[in-house]
């Protein structure tokens, strides 16, 4: 099915309805997600997800299948650092809760446009440059070491954001935010809101950690059917998993070593694979393992109060 054009165009047009179904019927009005609502939808969107795979099983076989549950496993996973920085970023703008649903919304189909994009440029550059595998496996093990090696909360500096510099300079912005609006009308004049910023640094952030997403990915296999489906099922539940974890955030702290061992064994596993081919069942069960560990880590080590 990966070949066939009506799929693809089948899949892409499910896809937005979905998302139009979220946004027009679902929370056509602003309002804040409460955790039972956030956990209803995550379930919803983890059951699809797994439904999903097991048409791939059924269809591609137990190769496929098992590659694209590791790919959704590793962009899950590394979707929690993005959630972490979104976090911040509302509280650094003030957003209020009621319309953090509606800036996730435009910021996930930025996100799926632009992966696509990143998805098929680098399969394509991997499909004809194949000693490019191993610059990306060694850039996953630089990236996985720099991860347990550096700590766990970024720092958001807009300020110094060139996306957001660029669009102070030459785009009129209002101190005040209008309702759930990006942009409104005064005196004739156009002038964006501060929610349409908090939209760019959203966008960008998520640029930054498709720098490590995608790699990781791509490293697992390179079908573009596989990567782009897996990639597009793990963005579509990064809303309701957001709104699902933002009480609780705080109390993964462990997650980032188990992420940035994930990101050394993909990468070293790349390396190694003309000569020690590791099997899609073992890669998955370390993947799973090394998330399910930090998790328990987190739990059994809890951060200190005055951390």
């Amino acid at each position: 099915m990966e070949n066939s054009p009506l799929f693809w165009l089948a899949f892409n047009a499910f896809v937005i309805g979905l998302l139009l179904l979220d946004l027009l019927v679902f929370n056509r009005k602003a309002h804040e997600i409460q955790l039972r609502e956030a956990l209803s939808w995550s379930a919803f969107w983890v059951v699809l997800s797994l439904c999903f795979n097991v048409l791939v099983y059924r269809t591609m076989g137990s190769e496929a299948g098992l590659q694209w549950l590791t790919g959704y496993l590793v962009e899950k996973a590394l979707s929690v650092d993005n959630l972490f920085v979104f976090l911040l970023i509302f509280n650094y703008f003030k957003v209020p809760a009621q319309y953090q649903h509606r800036i996730l919304f435009w910021g996930v189909l930025g996100a799926l446009i632009l992966r696509g994009v990143f998805i098929l440029v680098g399969g394509a550059l991997l499909a004809k440059f194949h000693f490019l595998i191993y610059l990306l496996g060694a850039f996953l093990v630089y990236t996985g070491i720099r991860m347990g090696l550096t700590g766990d909360e970024p720092e958001i500096d807009p300020e110094n954001n060139p996306v957001v510099r660029f669009l102070s300079r030459h785009l009129p912005i209002t101190r005040q935010l209008d309702g759930g609006r990006f942009f409104i009308r005064r005196d004739g004049l156009r002038f964006a809101t501060p929610l349409f910023v908090v939209l760019v640094m959203v966008e960008t952030t998520d640029v930054v950690f498709a720098a490590d997403s995608i790699p990781a990915i791509l490293a697992i296999t390179r079908n573009t059917f596989v990567v782009f489906t897996s990639n597009v099922f793990a963005l579509l539940g990064l809303r309701a998993m957001y709104f699902a974890l933002a009480r609780m955030m705080r109390v993964f702290h462990h997650l980032h070593y188990g992420l940035s061992l994930i990101l050394v064994f993909i990468g070293a596993k790349i390396l190694v694979e003309s000569f020690f081919p590791i099997p899609m069942p073992i890669a998955l069960g370390v993947v799973g393992g090394l998330l399910v560990l930090s998790v328990l880590a987190s739990v059994v080590w809890p951060k200190k109060e005055s951390e």
